[in-house]
């Protein structure tokens, strides 16, 4: 049994745990709610149609390394104290925001203040 994820939503229980069964290959745990259940399946449904994750994302996952992020969301806000000085950046849909100016990457941002070259993901602490 093959489900869209239109159809998920109007599984019971015990089909979920058949989906489960089919998609993870294992018995669902006894103790998981019917919501995290469907979520966890609809999740898995969609990372296989999209590709799922990549070779490097599965080890990490397996080993427990964190996975560090250079991507930050529209409208947030990244801050960083440099030499006693603190300086925001917003995120836009296309670029940065950053002293009154529009910049296309944080690696100039970090340029800016520090004067020397500097990744920027690494500069405002989105990557180690």
């Amino acid at each position: 049994m093959s489900v869209d994820l239109t159809e998920l939503m109007e599984l019971n229980r015990d089909a979920l745990i058949q989906q489960w069964e089919k998609i993870f290959g294992c018995p669902a745990p006894d103790w998981i709610q019917e919501n995290l259940l469907r979520e966890a399946i609809g999740w898995q449904m969609q990372a296989a149609k999209s590709g799922g994750l990549t070779a490097t994302e599965r080890r990490q996952l397996r080993l427990g390394i964190p996975s560090y992020t250079s991507h930050a969301y529209k409208g947030s806000r990244l801050i960083r104290v440099w030499q006693g000085e603190t300086h925001q950046v917003t995120v836009l849909e296309d670029g940065y925001l950053y002293a009154d100016k529009k910049w296309r990457s944080l690696s100039a941002i970090a340029k800016a203040i520090t004067g020397t070259r500097w990744s920027g993901p690494v500069f405002f602490g989105l990557k180690k």
